[in-house]
């Protein structure tokens, strides 16, 4: 039986118990009823509206045309080898076999070979990157080994696996608290792409908390107390990397916030997030944060959009990209974001815009557009326009989407 001969319910179960769901599970983030499930799985209740299609597919986190039967079920640019990556964080008993310069120096070119979007080639270089970490018992080097592999797997939509390695990012920086921070942000990345927000914001505010000065905290407190956030004396207050660290947790904890529809509380994430940035000049970005005033800029876009004021969105997003400090910034940072701007030009119906958007993506780092299954889910939206945007018709191709 080819693809296209499987029925639509039962392409829908297979891909529910890959994202390790039950009926239930599924049920309860479609809110409909577990019978309503079994029913299409079973074939006794007909699929026949495409928007219910989309949310499931949604949820899924495939591609609608994947559950259609019209295409491969994995993006024909996404490189092979997250099964590798798989078989590397089962393994535990890793001898040491190089010295941590050399890991060190391993460890640097996995993050510029993340930050220049090259992900194909980190795909193939993570394996080995984690045996050798795991080897190495530096707790330093295994925590960003593990956040590298973490991120990129979000990248690629394999967002349960992303958990487990930003899990054991944390379980190894132990009682280290810029480390731990530093593996927060990985585990709030993966609890967002698994469209658990609440949980994540649960993990990313107290994070912050715990590493920025207590000048810095709001009203907006997450567990815990104040005092029990103080900075330990040897990160002090004044440690520019640590407030980096804490200012991306709550950039993160803005958008977690956005996403479970706290749109004030979110603001005022951004908020105390733009306060520490104003602070930072010129500070050694050593744990690939990429925080600054810019950062924050393209939070509140994004953030701006996930409250549905695309509007808003859009007018902050064409007077963000023309600051020096946008040019500077990784591709990975870039391209990821002009697809969630891509997203907002398609709230306000503006296919063209939209376009132009995943089109600049694709010059800036094309595998954000050619492998993340979110991407290729706006191409195909685009796509459908007849006639379809300058542009898209090429990248719908070069995905390997068909009208």
């Amino acid at each position: 039986m080819t693809n296209d001969d499987i029925p639509i319910g039962r392409r829908v179960a297979r891909w529910r118990v890959r994202r390790s769901m039950t009926q239930q599970m599924l049920a309860d983030r479609l809110r409909r009823s577990k019978s309503w499930v079994d029913k299409i799985e079973r074939g006794a209740r007909t699929l026949d509206r495409y928007s219910v299609i989309q949310e499931l597919a949604h949820v899924l986190r495939v591609d609608p045309e994947v559950l259609l039967g019209q295409q491969r079920p994995t993006p024909a640019g996404t490189p092979d080898g997250v099964d590798d990556i798989r078989a590397a964080l089962a393994r535990y008993d890793t001898p040491p076999a190089q010295t941590t310069e050399e890991l060190r120096r391993q460890v640097g070119y996995a993050w510029l070979t993340y930050q220049h979007a090259h992900y194909g080639q980190l795909v193939r270089v993570l394996p080995g990157l984690l045996d050798a970490a795991q080897g190495a018992r530096s707790a330093e080097l295994l925590v960003q080994a593990y956040r590298i592999t973490s991120s990129l797997l979000v990248k690629l939509g394999e967002a349960d696996l992303a958990w487990l390695a930003a899990d054991r990012a944390m379980a190894a920086a132990g009682d280290a608290p810029i480390l731990a921070a530093t593996a927060a942000i990985s585990v709030g990345q993966a609890l967002r792409a698994q469209d658990r927000d609440r949980l994540a914001l649960a993990a990313l505010l107290p994070a912050a908390n715990r590493v920025l000065p207590p000048s810095t905290h709001s009203g907006d407190q997450e567990g815990g107390d104040r005092t029990a956030r103080e900075p330990p004396d040897h990160e002090g207050q004044g440690d520019h990397r640590g407030r980096a660290v804490g200012g991306t947790l709550l950039l993160q904890a803005a958008l977690a916030a956005a996403g479970c529809g706290e749109h004030h509380r979110a603001d005022e994430l951004a908020d105390r997030a733009a306060r520490i940035a104003a602070g930072l000049r010129g500070y050694d970005d050593t744990h690939r944060t990429n925080f600054g005033s810019i950062a924050v800029d393209l939070a509140r876009v994004v953030v701006a959009a996930q409250r549905g004021d695309a509007d808003e969105a859009l007018q902050r997003h064409v007077t963000v990209i023309r600051r020096e400090a946008w040019r500077r910034l990784p591709a990975e940072h870039r391209g990821a974001y002009l697809v969630d701007v891509a997203r907002a030009y398609l709230q306000v119906g503006d296919l063209r815009g939209a376009a132009r958007a995943l089109v600049d993506a694709d010059s800036v780092a094309p595998a954000e557009v050619r492998c993340r299954p979110l991407a290729r889910t706006v191409i195909a939206e685009i796509a459908r326009a007849n006639p379809a945007p300058a542009g898209v018709t090429r990248l719908a191709t070069l995905v390997g989407l068909t009208r």
